[in-house]
């Protein structure tokens, strides 16, 4: 019986993915990790040495208080640093007491350190060179979302953590950094509990503004409640998880994991199709879909997506991101297809599929 169902399925497959296709963006058009307008032409000048579009952007996010672009584009400009980060000192050697250039830095200083075997001390050393950065901050969270993070990786005490996740809050209650980043401490792999996570997660989507990416926060501890606890803390960047199923004896909450599934599914549907904004939380939803083998809801979600794929979370554990994105979107139309009845009236996947079993 289960060969003719694998029979049936493979007929299936072969009738009904070539039209769920239609719905995706074709791989080729696909974008990992792509810039805003904004960030393109200040990384555009910057691979050419020339740091001030970097610097003007930065100044004007700081100004008008654009806390969320603020802290991607200073991740960003800090990872393209790593690999050259030329632009970088002349900033520096030009203006060493600019705020948003020892911001960058010392966003690259925190990530290189992270990767460490040697971690939590080569993030102690870095003490001197964020606590200043925090307390001179004024009303940016951004340098606090950096404190939050080195402070987990330096394995600093409850007591700490509160005290930084306090200041954190006077800057800008609602800042989804920051509060991925207290929810990292909370998790299992952490410091914390699965229970403890989503306790955190589902109390600050509660209080968010609709259209808040902090509304997505339970979408991030049901990844974390997926992945092994205790397992985290080999030499991976801030805010990245290990790969790998759950540990054996670990027993995920399916009904929670659910629940925050179905959060992040009416937070997504608010947002149009292909924007940009909140790409990775529509990459990490379908991934979480795809652990929970809610295929037609996840294929829908790699729709919403369109051409952005984010490095997050289809990177971790070493994995080519682009390539890993394209392969699950790709199970996940093989597996919708599987389950297609070969006389189904032909619809859509705009995100809500016909009645199954019809």
């Amino acid at each position: 019986m289960s060969f003719f169902r694998a029979l049936v399925g493979a007929v299936r497959a072969a009738r009904h993915a070539p039209r769920l296709a239609e719905g995706l963006t074709p791989d080729d058009d696909v974008l990992l990790d792509a810039p805003d307008g904004r960030l393109a032409p200040a990384l555009v000048a910057a691979a050419l040495g020339d740091p001030e579009p970097s610097a003007k952007l930065l100044a004007t996010t700081r100004d008008a208080g654009e806390w969320e672009d603020r802290d991607r584009y200073v991740r960003r400009l800090a990872t393209f640093a790593y690999s050259r980060g030329e632009w970088l000192d002349r900033w520096l050697e030009a203006a060493p007491r600019d705020p948003d250039a020892l911001l960058v830095s010392a966003q690259l200083a925190v990530g290189r350190a992270w990767e460490s075997p040697a971690r939590a001390e080569r993030l102690r050393e870095l003490d001197p060179l964020l606590r200043p950065l925090a307390e001179e901050s004024g009303r940016d969270p951004v340098p606090w979302r950096l404190a939050l993070d080195h402070a987990r990786g330096a394995h600093a005490g409850h007591a700490v953590f509160e005290g930084l996740w306090e200041r954190a809050l006077l800057r800008s209650p609602h800042h989804y950094g920051c509060h991925v980043a207290a929810l990292s401490y909370l998790s299992a792999r952490w410091y914390g509990s699965d229970r403890a996570a989503f306790d955190f997660a589902e109390q600050a989507a509660d209080d968010a503004a609709p259209g808040s990416l902090v509304r997505a926060l339970p979408v991030r501890a049901a990844y974390e409640a997926l992945r092994p606890p205790g397992a985290g803390r080999g030499p991976v960047a801030p805010g990245s998880s290990p790969s790998g199923p759950p540990a054996a004896g670990h027993r995920p909450d399916t009904a929670r994991i659910d629940a925050a599934a179905d959060r992040g599914l009416a937070l997504s549907a608010a947002f149009g199709a292909g924007d940009p904004w909140p790409a990775e939380v529509r990459n990490l939803l379908a991934h979480v879909l795809v652990e929970r083998e809610r295929w037609e809801e996840a294929l829908a979600e790699f729709g919403r997506a369109g051409p952005y794929a984010t490095s997050f979370p289809w990177a971790v554990g070493g994995h080519d991101p682009l390539r890993r994105f394209l392969a699950t979107r790709d199970r996940a139309r093989t597996e919708v297809a599987r389950r297609t009845p070969l006389r189904e009236r032909v619809g859509t996947i705009s995100g809500r599929s016909g009645p199954r079993g019809h």
